[in-house]
């Protein structure tokens, strides 16, 4: 904050004649008129509050061009209350100005600005020494704060590029050399823009389009599914077998398509695109789209990540809260907190019980499901992520490692069969149309004692005589059927649950509504049904006193009456969808 971010923005423009025109004139009569003197930054902070308080608030874009090539200059604000703001101005940039105050020094926000560049990927880092007219243009003053800033940036793993001496309002080393440093023989603030290097278009790398959603259109014959998202990286044509992560399904592209215009021969990084595809596969909003040629991205329920926290209330493990990456939403807890770091003291806790507000920290996560991932190193476009905690974003940071989990020898199986899964002539949201449902598996659960096959029967009779294409199925039915082959269900627990699952998905691929009742069956054995079955069409029901071993989506009393129970779940099924009409 007050560094001069904005005043070096707008000097630079106004001096490289790339204002738009009668710009510089507008603001000084404001200034004139209200009294005030004129200053550079207010060409960027138009804000109310901004010119009154003199910060900048918001993020300005700024777009400009030189010979050499075109900018999109993105000024966010210093002020530690609007962290969020530059975590959003700076989470999509190649390259980083940074701005110090000469008289000022090295502060709190320098450092984690510092923090947030290495945490973001921002490696291309440039150091405005500003303000060296307040201490007489001095070489001493900039080789001193230089030296420290470049030591603190070294343990940070950042090298910059450049370290500048600037006196923004007085023009100084923006776009020439100022006679007042003559001891300064480096670039200017221009000529270090010019020799940024922009990062590996994102058209070479692989394929990468998180699914935004899936469009069907009825009318005068219309029959296509339209599957849309942004494309981040790599590009798309015709012929191409793409695979969805983490569902594993694939199928060839048979056409691209676009609104109001011819179809396109490719789809590339940058542009929105929807395609249609040669079989119908069943795929949702959430699921990231790949080439089935190029290297596949991470599948699993565990991460390491680095992050930067901004919620009120502090990170900590064993709370809820919601992951984001590209469309995907899962639910997510803290497993461990390896390290937190205060950006602006250094103070480093290893391990940490929790991470505050506008601490970093490296962490590991677990995932509610499967989410499909790259890691920073490898495609920052599809490793980022954000944290909500109560309906707010409170932080956000990159994937750096995909850890393996318990699920991952089967969700190998998963992904082969998925692969290699022959599609019926009639795909599952024809026959949701058809039965005027989605497929749902209903897993009422509890302990042994109870008599949770009677709830299952009671519910699959009452969808029944409501219309819907409902199907019960009692541990029993598979231990001595499918897994004749096996021993009790104790000594092979694992399989057998795997086996249900399998089951479970075979009938949910052919529209129905599946009950099925199990003895308490833990959170280990969900997230496997949850691996072999689509998850989001999974619903849990337990039948007791609350289980700490899992979270259900409904917990039923012992002795909850039987017509009661099975309206409750008639209640949650309709909220999550079940009986709706998919058109």
């Amino acid at each position: 904050m007050d560094h001069g971010k904005s005043t070096v923005v707008g000097r630079l423009l106004a001096d490289s004649g790339m204002l738009p025109e009668g710009k510089l004139e507008q603001v000084r009569a404001l200034c004139e008129r209200t009294g005030r003197p004129f200053e550079y930054a207010f060409l960027l902070d138009a804000l109310k509050d901004e010119r009154a308080q003199g910060i900048t608030i918001d993020t300005a874009r700024v777009f400009f061009s030189t010979g050499r090539r075109d900018y999109l200059l993105l000024d966010a604000p210093g002020h530690i209350e609007f962290v969020r703001n530059l975590v959003t101005g700076a989470a999509r940039a190649d390259a980083a100005l940074l701005v110090i105050d000469a008289q000022e020094g090295v502060r709190e926000n320098s450092r984690r600005h510092g923090h947030l560049m290495g945490l973001l990927g921002i490696q291309q880092l440039a150091v405005v020494i500003n303000k060296m007219d307040l201490v007489g243009y001095q070489e001493a003053k900039f080789a001193s704060l230089a030296e420290e800033y470049t030591a603190f940036l070294a343990t940070l793993g950042i090298q910059p590029v450049q370290l500048i001496p600037a006196a923004a309002r007085e023009g100084a080393s923006l776009t020439s050399r100022s006679p007042a440093m003559p001891w300064y023989r480096g670039p200017t603030v221009m000529e270090t823009l010019e020799a940024f290097q922009p990062k590996r278009a994102p058209a070479a790398g692989p394929f990468r389009m998180p699914v935004q959603d899936v469009y069907k259109f009825t009318g005068d014959g219309d029959d296509r599914r339209i599957v849309a998202g942004s494309i981040e990286s790599g590009a798309l044509r015709p012929g191409d077998v793409v695979v969805f992560y983490p569902s594993g399904k694939h199928a060839r592209v048979r056409s691209l398509e676009a609104f109001a215009r011819p179809q396109p021969a490719a789809a590339r990084a940058g542009e929105a695109a929807g395609f249609t595809l040669e079989e119908q596969i069943y795929v949702t909003r959430g699921e990231l789209a790949t080439r089935a040629d190029e290297p596949r991205p991470a599948v699993t329920t565990r991460l390491r990540v680095g992050l930067f926290w901004l919620g009120r209330a502090p990170l900590v493990p064993a709370k809820d809260y919601l992951l984001k990456l590209g469309t995907a939403r899962v639910p997510m807890r803290v497993e461990a907190i390896q390290r937190s770091l205060d950006a602006a003291s250094l103070e480093s806790r290893s391990p940490a019980g929790s991470v505050e507000r506008h601490e970093l920290a490296e962490c590991v996560l677990a995932l509610g499901r499967p989410l499909a991932t790259d890691t920073a190193e490898l495609m920052a476009e599809t490793s980022r992520f954000v944290i909500v905690d109560d309906f707010e974003i409170a932080g956000g940071g990159l994937v750096h490692e995909a850890l393996p989990d318990p699920q991952l020898p089967l969700r190998e199986k998963v992904l082969l069969r998925n692969y290699k899964w022959e599609t019926s002539f009639i795909p599952v949201d024809r026959r949701a149309e058809r039965y005027r449902q989605q497929p749902t598996l209903v897993l009422i659960t509890g302990p042994r004692e109870l008599d949770r096959k009677h709830l299952a029967k009671a519910l699959e009779a009452s969808l029944f005589e409501a219309g819907q294409v409902v199907y019960y199925i009692g541990m029993a039915n598979v231990v001595y059927g499918v897994d004749a082959d096996l021993g009790g269900a104790t000594q092979h627990r694992e399989e057998h649950v795997r086996r249900l699952a399998e089951v479970a998905n075979l009938l949910l691929d052919a529209g129905v509504i599946l009950v099925v009742s199990a003895a308490e069956l833990a959170s280990e054995d969900i997230a496997l049904i949850r691996t072999a079955a689509p998850p989001d069409r999974v619903v849990t029901v337990w039948l007791g006193s609350a289980d700490p071993r899992s979270d259900y989506d409904l917990t039923l009393a012992a002795d909850a009456a039987t017509e009661p129970a099975v309206e409750r779940i008639r209640q949650l099924l309709t909220a999550r969808g079940a009986f709706r009409h998919v058109s």
